[in-house]
């Protein structure tokens, strides 16, 4: 298949060289016109993924419309907050290309204003095309350098569709499975980010691995209750775009959303943070996302509600801390249902 990734950032990059090494034809478009002059040139990108070289096979460039004339599927590889945009530009030259025919998200995130998740916009602006989404425990360098790895495509529509896609991104090293709970995959991938910042602010105020790993067991049960509340089932948020990202994301060195956490934790202030970083921290744009659902909706949600209050409400987060463990003592539930005791996701 012949590809077209939107983003040149660190996993935008890295999908690029993966789906190079399967033999597709790649085409990776940068936002700015330097930085694509830079990657073209380099054959690095020294911004957001230096350890990896970029094949030279890899058409690199800034404009979308000469990128998709011969894309067969068009991969949003950006921020949450630009999906958007992305895709009304997406929209505005489409009829360049006759042979595109899905559109995959990689974001892990929600339009702020209006609360529509990427699969909601591709269904709003471009339903003539098949959407998807690729989720999971992943780490950029990772993927670029051929690891081990296993990720989830989801997509509402038909399933054996979704089959010649899942067989063009799979390879030796990239496991692909295929689900039809997208709701479910998508809010998993967004409340993990959340809870990764919580499990970044307990290391920054050295609580110990037992106050992390509680923090973790509570939060995954806290992401089952509110995903499968707004509309996931229930055994996706076990699986790999639910728990899997859950523990890469919270004890992964490599996470942007657990060292935003951590540094907060330390004493950091969050406007300087915020202004510091070269790359979106998605959790913390999601903890606002998901405080105006839970109001709205009248969802619990003690540990959401604490990590907002440090972020917004500059709420010390060691009264945070002390909050959650003061709520009444309760009973843990004795059973999970019998269906979670199998893999959810479709091989």
């Amino acid at each position: 298949m012949d590809f077209t990734i939107l983003g040149a950032g660190a996993w935008g990059t890295a999908m690029a060289i993966h789906l190079n090494r399967l033999g597709h034809g790649v085409h990776l478009v940068a936002r700015r016109i330097d930085h694509a002059m830079r990657l073209a040139s380099d054959r690095v990108n020294n911004d957001y993924l230096p350890e990896v070289t970029i094949p030279i096979n890899i058409q690199i460039g800034h404009e979308i419309k000469p990128a998709l004339m011969e894309a067969n599927a068009v991969i949003l590889a950006c921020p949450s907050i630009g999906v958007k945009n992305l895709l009304l530009q997406i929209r505005g030259v489409k009829d360049a290309s006759i042979r595109l025919r899905w559109a995959v998200s990689l974001s892990k995130g929600m339009d702020l204003e209006t609360l529509q998740t990427p699969i909601d916009l591709f269904a709003e602006i471009l339903p003539e095309l098949r959407g998807a989404v690729l989720t999971g425990p992943t780490y950029a360098s990772e993927v670029a350098s051929g690891k081990p790895t296993a990720m989830v495509l989801a997509s509402n529509g038909d399933q054996k569709k979704l089959f010649e896609l899942q067989m063009a991104l799979s390879g030796d090293s990239l496991r692909v499975y295929t689900s039809n709970d997208v709701r479910g995959a998508e809010l998993g991938g967004c409340l993990k980010n959340v809870y990764a910042i919580g499990s970044g602010i307990c290391h920054g105020l050295g609580l110990g691995d037992n106050a992390t790993s509680a923090l973790l067991t509570r939060s995954l049960h806290e992401m089952v209750q509110l995903g499968s509340r707004l509309g996931g089932k229930e055994e996706t948020f076990y699986g790999l775009s639910g728990f899997g990202d859950l523990v890469a994301t919270c004890y992964g060195s490599w996470s942007r959303n657990r060292s935003f956490g951590e540094r907060i934790g330390k004493g950091e202030k969050i406007p300087y943070l915020l202004r510091a970083q070269n790359k979106v921290v998605e959790g913390y744009s999601a903890t606002r996302a998901f405080a105006k659902i839970v109001r709205k909706q009248g969802l619990e949600s003690p540990i959401l509600k604490e990590i907002y209050s440090i972020l917004y409400q500059q709420k010390d987060p060691l009264v945070a801390v002390q909050n959650l463990m003061s709520r009444s003592v309760k009973q843990e539930p004795e059973n999970l249902p019998s269906r979670l005791c199998t893999i959810p996701e479709r091989e």
